[in-house]
């Protein structure tokens, strides 16, 4: 006979949530930042030049650089975006246009997460306890209502904000993760959709730049569904071992596989514990929860199967020295595994969330507002010359329609606040929803209130602008060993022939050197070059750039 579940829940307490205010939430969080948003530096400019280079014809499709530099194996997201930046130009911004299929893909990653909570709720041993008299949740409405938690769980975690929008070949593996957990878990009820979403999530994992992860998971998979009750899952283990034979022999062909373990020191451990705490907040308290009071269970569907996603990506993290790109593909099985610890929290701990979420989140969105009002008239004093020393040279702009989702989100959270501490204490959901709300009023908050600013200090736009002053577009620059977000900048926005190859100073091919270092000293011409001119970045003090023109040889 197998253990009761620790799962108490009354019909009332399954009830779904609105299905109109779970798409607006969705919406709230994935829209913000897809439109009018410069690509920012490191990763997000990286992708998107490497992308746009390879719909402008600029490097080849199959082994796309950056300034003669060869770029990021990860071929499957760089054709995703220049395909759409091929179709949507000109008429739409090149980089709106190639942001517009990964937000697509977050939107589906919420979805299959829904599904595969919904499947594993489904089955006999995610149930809750009968009660005597009756008056349990039914079956499906249970599920539904777990499948609305692990959403909510899942927009709330703060790893998924920044990464989760931006234009990187994480987001496509982020959506692999997804597929492959709802492939596994709709394989006891489904025959076709599961072996099909299996290949396609291995494939795309693999094909993403994570083969390495692809081949885990699938082992993984593959020793969860030979375990499985259900007989039609343990013959899924077949497809599961093939699917990853093929993901393998893909990675092989494009040239996927790279080594990036590192290795580590007590002081690299203790940084890595740190960021697995705010990383995976709320989610991770939830999911540890879960595995206490369902300690019985744990060879069941319901929580094997996302901890097969979420083993792999912990251990990824470690091995690859703390890498949050890594982590980020745990999101969608520590979301499910929140949800399945929502049941049987106390109320007691219930209140304690909501108060903290209420308090945490009211006082970001204050003081988001208080800056935004700073920065456009100069009261209060002190923020606006904080902003004015941090961001030197930002000229603020006023919007109409910024101000208006601005102030529609900031309405939305009041009536959330108040529709939370009303009667509605039954909902399993429940204690998910202002964590969710809270950080997507944060988020459309600051893409939109703050988006000049943030612009202003994470695009390179700014940087291209000034080297634009001293050094005409279409020049060609030599700049051996530049970093890849500085190149991907300077080809894009500024239009510049850029050589980083390590011999681009011997081909003489270019008669401009540029020269970004990490210093507050006036840079030197060495022997052979003029100094056209030197400048900082407008965020950054401690970095000059410097442009030198070779001299006639005597």
């Amino acid at each position: 006979m197998s253990n009761p579940t620790p799962a108490l829940v009354t019909q009332r307490g399954a009830r779904r949530l609105p299905r109109l205010a779970l798409l607006i939430l969705c919406a709230a969080y994935v829209l913000p930042g897809t439109l009018d948003r410069d690509p920012w530096r490191n990763a997000d400019i990286v992708a998107f030049g490497q992308m746009v280079a390879m719909a402008e014809g600029r490097t080849s499709w199959l082994a796309p650089a950056l300034g003669g530099v060869a770029g990021d194996a990860a071929l499957l997201p760089h054709w995703l975006g220049a395909v759409f930046i091929t179709l949507l130009s000109p008429a739409l911004d090149s980089a709106v246009a190639a942001r517009l299929p990964f937000a697509l893909l977050l939107a589906l990653s919420l979805a299959l997460v829904w599904y595969t909570t919904f499947h594993l709720a489904r089955t006999e041993a995610a149930q809750p306890v009968p009660f005597a008299f009756g008056g349990e949740a039914e079956p499906v409405d249970y599920a539904r209502a777990i499948a609305d938690a692990a959403v909510l769980a899942l927009i709330a975690t703060l790893g998924l904000l920044q990464l989760g929008h931006e234009t990187t070949p994480e987001l496509v593996q982020l959506f692999g993760v997804s597929l492959f957990l709802y492939a596994l878990a709709s394989a006891p009820f489904r025959d076709l959709q599961p072996r099909l979403a299996l290949v396609a999530a291995l494939v795309v994992l693999a094909g993403s730049g994570a083969p390495s992860m692809a081949l885990a998971m699938g082992l993984g998979g593959s020793i969860v569904c030979a375990r499985s009750g259900y007989d039609r899952v343990r013959v899924f283990a077949r497809w599961v071992l093939a699917a990853t034979l093929v993901a393998l022999l893909l990675a092989s062909w494009l040239g996927a596989w790279r080594w990036r373990a590192e290795a580590l020191d007590g002081a690299d451990l203790l940084s890595i514990a740190r960021q697995w705490l705010w990383f995976m907040w709320p989610a991770w308290p939830l999911a540890l929860w879960t595995l206490w009071r369902w300690r019985q269970h744990l060879m069941h569907r319901h929580l094997a199967v996302p901890l097969v996603a979420v083993g792999v990506a912990l251990v990824s993290n470690v091995v690859m020295g703390g890498s949050d790109r890594a982590l980020l593909l745990g999101l969608p099985g520590m979301a499910v595994l929140a949800a399945f610890g929502l049941p049987t929290l106390r109320r007691s701990t219930t209140a304690a969330i909501d108060w903290f979420s209420m308090f945490f989140f009211s006082l970001c969105a204050v003081a988001v507002w208080v800056i935004y009002v700073a920065v456009l008239t100069g009261v209060p004093a002190k923020p606006a010359a904080n902003v004015a020393k941090l961001a030197p040279g930002f000229d603020a702009s006023f919007s109409v329609v910024e101000l208006a989702l601005a102030a529609a989100a900031t309405l939305a959270w009041l009536w959330l606040l108040r529709w939370r501490t009303g009667r509605h204490r039954e909902a399993v959901w429940k204690s998910m929803v202002l964590p969710a709300g809270g950080v997507a009023l944060c988020w459309l908050l600051l893409m939109t209130l703050w988006l000049p600013l943030l612009d202003y200090a994470r695009s390179p736009r700014p940087w291209v602008a000034l080297l634009a002053t001293r050094v005409p577009p279409a020049s060609c620059l030599a700049a051996p060993g530049l970093a890849p977000p500085l190149t991907a900048a300077l080809e894009h926005f500024g239009r510049y022939r850029v050589d980083a190859r390590p011999q681009a100073l011997d081909s003489g091919a270019c008669e401009l050197w540029l020269q970004v270092q990490r210093t507050r000293a006036t840079p030197q011409a060495p022997v052979g070059w003029e100094l056209v001119g030197s400048f900082q970045r407008p965020t950054d003090r401690d970095e000059v750039t410097a442009v030198f023109r070779r001299t006639p040889a005597p």
